[in-house]
């Protein structure tokens, strides 16, 4: 009998010993489990903030793009008008030309004018349609983007 008891009492002290090791192994993934559970917020705080930058961004290139739509529309109209300028311009000259030779100078240099007008316009109007190619092509990288983080989002939820 007090074989026995001392061969349970061994036992009773190795189950302590290893209660204690594995309640110590639970303490530990415990601690690893709630270091985890915060670095996944910060992660998510992280991730929401980029989000929010890249979609004021996007507000922002979009303003920008509608700037542009608008100054290049603006331009267009003026290119039409200082050609039909111009095109009066031409026949008054030629007018003149037939008819008055004395005043064929003001003329000309009131075609000179007109001509480097519309060449400005046409400049302005080339630069502002490479403005709003430039600005549509920023939109789609945005959008990209955005589709991109959509996937992360939703590979992480089904990941969990």
């Amino acid at each position: 009998l007090k074989e026995e008891n001392a061969s349970l009492r061994s036992k009773i002290n190795k189950l302590q010993i290893f209660s204690e090791t594995q309640a110590d192994k639970m303490r530990k993934l415990e601690r690893k489990l709630e270091e985890n559970k915060i670095k996944e917020e910060k992660e998510a705080q992280d991730l929401e903030a980029m989000v929010q930058h890249v979609e004021q961004n996007l507000q922002l290139m979009t303003k920008r793009a509608v700037k542009a739509e608008n100054s290049a529309t603006k331009l267009k109209q003026e290119n039409a008008l200082l050609q039909v300028q111009l095109k009066n311009y031409r026949t008054e000259n030629e007018a003149l030309r037939s008819g008055q030779s004395a005043s064929l100078a003001a003329v000309k240099q009131n075609a000179d004018v007109a001509l480097q007008n519309l060449l400005t316009v046409i400049t302005n109007s080339r630069s502002s349609i490479k403005q709003l190619v430039s600005g549509a092509e920023s939109l789609q990288l945005v959008a990209d983007l955005l589709k991109s983080i959509d996937s992360i989002s939703e590979v992480s939820q089904d990941g969990q």
